[in-house]
């Protein structure tokens, strides 16, 4: 079904994405918009999504103005989650503050990738074992405008081998060190609570686990104690392989729902668990997991459905830079030759009010965001 006019039935899972996304709010209704998650757009309706129990599923796009319509025709549960979600939807992402540095969510900020590995897929090698080079490139990155520095020790590509906490540890902490001392908001890419403790030690801000802290045991307390924002990434295994595990993709859906649901039901638990364990719902940030255990028409339907995300309620990271979806799009284009496919998804991205984009090409990022910005400004100051 896609009528404005039709409903979920008592016990379905219920599911709102803002759509008809609207240049400026000048010369529209009151009630006809609502600002995305206090950023730079505005959005005129929702599509709603539902799961029955019997895993029938259903859809309808309801314009803002018959909103509160729609929502009274909702049994009370449904009803009370659509207002959850649409509350959330609408309310501004609070900024994270480091020392003197504060992170705001109201326009779009990029994070730069510095791998101090020997094999991840894009750039292993470059760096490691040398951590004044390392430093002078997160410096580089700085100046380009990334807003965060995301240092990792071990790289997740598919096949990729473990790393030894200790040596994880001995490659990233001389590196957080030097970019720490310097005022950079520095994150940690490592799923192991040992390198966390190490990390925020040494000046790290922020926590990036690509296993949502599922991995490591421990990885859920070490955060909570610190009190430090986390990064919550979307993956199918908390086992050695964050690509492998139980869960397996088919046909862009999981038993009833889409992938895109899927995901946005183990993001939503997850903050669940870790705002039980003591972890500020305010420091969350969630990240969808782009070619994390994901075949090409997966991720094409999580970008393409970004926006379903906001309904967490926290911010939105994507990463997709130099990723296999960009070769696969592009008739093959090996890693070095994605540049112009990974600043398009970054935009794509931007464009849906994803709060952060992580990439390795920092200065092209940084410069297609601020051109975005500015048409955004432009397009509100002229009506």
């Amino acid at each position: 079904m896609t009528d404005a006019l039709a409903s979920p039935q008592p016990g379905a899972s219920l599911y709102l994405r803002p759509i008809w996304f609207a240049d400026t709010p000048v010369g529209l209704a009151e009630s006809d918009f609502r600002r995305l998650a206090g950023g730079l757009i505005w959005f005129q309706a929702v599509e709603a999504r539902w799961i029955a129990p019997d895993g029938e599923a259903g859809k309808a796009q309801v314009p803002l103005g018959l909103l509160d319509v729609w929502q009274a025709r909702l049994p009370d549960a449904l009803g009370e989650r659509a207002a959850t979600l649409v509350a959330r939807l609408s309310a501004p992402r609070p900024a994270l503050t480091f020392g003197e540095r504060v992170l705001r969510f109201d326009t779009p900020q990029v994070m730069g990738i510095l791998n101090m590995t020997p094999d991840s897929f894009s750039d292993g090698g470059k760096l490691v074992d040398d951590p004044e080079g390392a430093a002078d490139a997160g410096f580089a990155m700085q100046l380009a405008g990334a807003a965060i520095v995301d240092v990792g020790g071990e790289s997740t590509r598919p096949g990729a081998a473990q790393v030894w906490e200790g040596d994880e540890i001995a490659r990233t902490v001389p590196v957080i060190e030097r970019l720490a001392r310097s005022g950079i908001i520095v994150s940690i890419d490592t799923r192991k609570a040992a390198v966390m403790e190490a990390a925020l030690a040494a000046g790290a801000g922020i926590v990036n686990d690509v296993t949502g802290l599922t991995h490591d045991p421990r990885g859920l307390e070490v955060v909570a104690a610190a009190g430090c924002p986390v990064i919550l990434m979307h993956s199918p295994s908390a086992g050695d392989d964050p690509h492998g595990g139980a869960v397996r993709y088919k046909a862009g859906a999981v038993g009833g729902a889409s992938i895109d649901v899927a995901v946005f039901d183990w993001l939503e638990a997850r903050i669940a668990a870790c705002v039980a364990a003591g972890v500020d719902r305010a420091k969350i940030i969630v990240d969808p997991g782009i070619g994390f255990g994901k075949a090409l028409q997966d991720d094409t339907r999580i970008v393409n459905n970004l926006a379903l995300y906001h309904g967490l309620g926290v911010p939105i990271l994507f990463g997709a830079s130099r990723k296999r979806m960009v070769g696969a799009l592009t008739d093959g284009a090996p890693v070095p030759e994605r540049l112009g496919g990974s600043v398009a998804l970054a935009l794509r991205a931007i464009e849906q009010g994803a709060q952060i984009v992580r990439v390795h090409d920092v200065q092209e990022s940084v410069q297609a965001a601020r051109v975005w910005r500015g048409l955004r400004d432009a397009a509100l100051v002229a009506g």
